[in-house]
């Protein structure tokens, strides 16, 4: 009988020796938290779709961010929900709009300890919930959308934000925004761009979140999620645009292109895991189908070995406590 001479199974013996030589590792730095705040609230409310994830209210936003420096995340990204709507999406450019009052609490509560990031977008401040502004016919209007951005950015850093993420893919909308901070003297300002964003079936518990007022669909803006020639295009046109950081949303199912992304450029690259990943796992998880922190984790690693530098989770506060006990 002939026994094999060269055994792999020797480096997966032991949990100390695996740790040894694992290729593959997520650092809690790397993990940013998205948070929801909602204008109006006293108290923090459930999201159902997305359990454990909470929509808000100012004082419970700002010691979640606290919470989440403590736990060693590397950023939060900020949603606002406001009480009000109307169809130019007025109040995320509102300085004293839920979003950028937002910013200017969580800055002030955690400064530069963490990236304090925000979505710029108008899509939860449209009474329509489209990412911009609409013309007579009903469509979203590009060039009216990029200066409606112009400006939501200049007043996002006048909050005090570090990074804004254009996230409504209105092509152009990089190099306006960078125009627009670096012309208001925001020169540090860095822009996340959300370069690489499907129109996708797995936002759906996000827009309870944000208790989205959308109607139709935004497949004649973003992408579709056959292509991927046309994302590396998109992500090209947003770097030579100035983007500092580019973003694939969402993550699990685009694992393919976020190493195709990963290896066109050379900035720093990010993948949104989005809400109905996250809800799918806590659904079977509810349901004693999985092993839920193990999923957890399996899902983290396997954005990160695809070639993402930087992981939007639902889960970042919870996995960064399980990622210090594994390494």
């Amino acid at each position: 009988m002939s026994y094999p001479e060269i055994r792999p199974r020797r480096l997966r013996r032991t949990p100390a020796i695996r740790r040894l030589v694992s290729e593959t590792r997520v650092d809690p730095a790397e993990l940013v938290v998205p948070m929801f705040v909602k204008e109006g609230l006293t108290e923090p409310r459930a999201i159902g779709s997305l359990p454990g994830v909470l929509q808000h209210s100012r004082d419970s936003l700002r010691k979640a961010a606290a919470e989440a420096v403590q736990a060693g995340v590397g950023g939060i990204m900020l949603f606002g929900v406001p009480e009000r709507r109307d169809p130019t999406g007025s109040g995320g450019i509102d300085p004293n709009g839920i979003l950028n009052v937002a910013i200017r609490d969580v800055v002030s509560e955690v400064g530069d300890s963490t990236v304090v990031m925000s979505d710029l977008c108008l899509d939860e401040f449209t009474s329509h919930g489209h990412c911009g502004v609409l013309t007579p016919g009903g469509e979203v209007d590009n060039d009216a959308t990029l200066a409606a951005y112009a400006e939501m950015a200049v007043a996002q850093a006048a909050a005090g934000v570090h990074m804004v993420g254009p996230s409504g893919m209105m092509d152009g909308q990089v190099g306006v925004v960078r125009r627009a901070l670096d012309a208001a003297g925001h020169q540090d300002v860095a822009v996340l761009a959300y370069a690489v964003k499907y129109a996708s079936a797995f936002f759906g518990p996000f827009r309870e979140a944000v208790e989205s007022a959308l109607e139709g669909d935004r497949r004649a803006y973003q992408q579709d999620p056959a292509n991927l020639r046309e994302s590396l295009r998109e992500v090209e046109l947003d770097v030579a645009e100035g983007a500092d950081l580019v973003m694939v949303k969402p993550a699990l199912p685009y694992l393919d292109v976020v190493s195709a992304v990963r290896a066109a450029v050379d900035v720093p690259v990010a993948a949104y895991q989005v809400s109905g990943e996250y809800a799918m796992v806590e659904a079977a998880a509810a349901n004693g189908w999985i092993d839920r922190e193990r999923v957890m984790l399996e899902t983290l690693t396997s954005i990160k070995r695809a070639g993402a530098q930087i992981i939007l989770t639902y889960w970042a506060v919870e996995a960064a406590g399980l990622l210090r006990q594994r390494y």
